[in-house]
């Protein structure tokens, strides 16, 4: 059985980075016999149930991970420097269980929600707040460890590990190494396992993988000129150096690191102790308050009739003119079906939010659409003022809206 478990990856979720799909990327890893692959992308979990579904499938184990832009000040929120200043270093971290995959999804929120400028970035202070649960690796060349041996500043990257350490806690930090044959990393090899021995920090190999396999290497360079708005022919832009920035298999990984095959063995152990399921919410829509003496149902019926009968004044004159398709009845048919479906799937709230805020922007002059896609297809949406076309009259059908919602939820 392979000893090497991938644990530093990116994905096609690494936009214009990262090209690799994660449906072939967890097929390509249960073919190398491994038992589980990490998917660490720059700054985002987003791609997180489309992974732990693709490797469910194929019957490996799922790591959530990310590499996270840390700010090199204090505070994310306040340092606005251009992003040639190099405001911020790489660090990998792994979501060992649930506690750590929520305190990841607060992480990646944060950055990019208050943190982001042109990366979504985050605070040291911010993750040693929410560091439970997760597993660090000192990251790639551009991480904090990495940066500081490149510059032959040994003591502040001894320091920038131990404070790491500090912030995980001592079996939950590890020194990364890594080999793409790139010569900055054989020059601070010597060095991270100086770190190691010193600290005693378990050293663990990863390979910065941006694409599944290595003929994938040129379409992994067009993504980046189309990133950087750079041409190919391009000789002062971003660019990969070599081709072994792709998945290996564990004999690639050994060749490389078979003087220290225990940096390969590590990752396997690492991925033993990671351990994270998602579980789909029961009900995924706000509370949504009703007035008294009603339930969830009942208010939501008694909005969209209410809405109706607004509806049905026009209705009935444009009936006289005779510019009507339908009849009134197959309005009221159409409506008391759309009702019933509605309120089986359990949407009655989903609306009555919707039905809010459209209420609130229209009352308060703020712009809306008439309707747009499938959702036009609802008459329950016409009565409620959610759109503004009547779906009979345009011949629309509510079961496209109703596969959307399916679909969605």
């Amino acid at each position: 059985m392979p000893q090497f478990v991938h644990l530093h990856l990116h994905t096609d979720y690494s936009m214009l980075d990262g090209a690799c799909d994660v449906d072939k990327l967890c097929e390509r890893a249960k073919e190398l016999g491994m038992p589980a692959v990490a998917m660490t992308d720059h700054g985002n979990i987003f791609g997180a149930v489309h992974f732990v579904n693709a490797a469910s499938k194929v019957g490996i184990k799922p790591i959530i991970g990310c590499e996270l832009y840390i700010c090199k000040k204090d505070d994310h929120n306040i340092e606005r420097t251009p992003p040639d200043g190099d405001t911020y270093n790489h660090l990998l971290v792994l979501a060992e269980n649930e506690e750590g995959y929520r305190n990841l999804v607060k992480i990646t929120s944060e950055a990019s929600l208050h943190g982001f400028y042109y990366k979504p970035r985050v605070s040291k202070k911010f993750l040693a707040e929410h560091s439970t649960g997760l597993i660090g690796l000192s990251g790639c060349l551009k991480g904090e460890v990495a940066e500081r041996l490149m510059e032959e500043k040994y003591e502040a990257a001894r320091d920038a590990a131990v404070f790491y350490r500090d912030i995980f806690g001592k079996d939950n930090f590890f020194l990364e190494i890594q080999d793409q044959g790139l010569e900055m990393e054989h020059r601070i090899h010597p060095n991270l396992f100086r770190l190691e021995k010193e600290l005693g920090l378990p050293m663990v190999a990863t390979n910065d993988s941006h694409y599944l396999c290595e003929d994938d290497a040129h379409a992994q360079d067009v993504m980046l000129c189309i990133q950087t708005g750079k041409s190919i022919q391009d000789t002062n832009r971003m660019k990969f150096q070599g081709t072994d920035f792709y998945v290996k298999s564990h004999d690639e990984m050994f060749r490389v690191f078979k003087d220290a095959p225990d940096v390969l063995s590590r990752t396997l152990a690492i991925a033993e102790r990671c351990s994270t399921r998602l579980e789909k919410v029961s009900n995924p829509f706000p509370h949504f308050d009703v007035p008294t003496g009603y339930t969830l149902d009942s208010y939501f019926e008694h909005v969209t009739r209410e809405g109706f009968a607004r509806r049905l004044e026009l209705l009935r004159i444009l009936q006289a003119q005779g510019r009507v398709k339908h009849s009134i009845a197959e309005y009221e048919q159409r409506l008391a079906r759309e009702l019933a479906i509605i309120q089986q799937m359990q949407f009655s709230g989903y609306f009555l939010i919707v039905w809010d805020f459209i209420r609130y922007a229209k009352e308060n002059n703020i712009p809306v659409g008439p309707g747009r896609g499938s959702a036009a297809g609802s008459l329950v949406s016409y009565s409620m003022n959610i759109t503004d076309l009547d779906p009979l009259q345009h011949e629309l059908f509510f079961e496209r809206f109703l596969g959307m919602l399916v679909a969605e939820n």
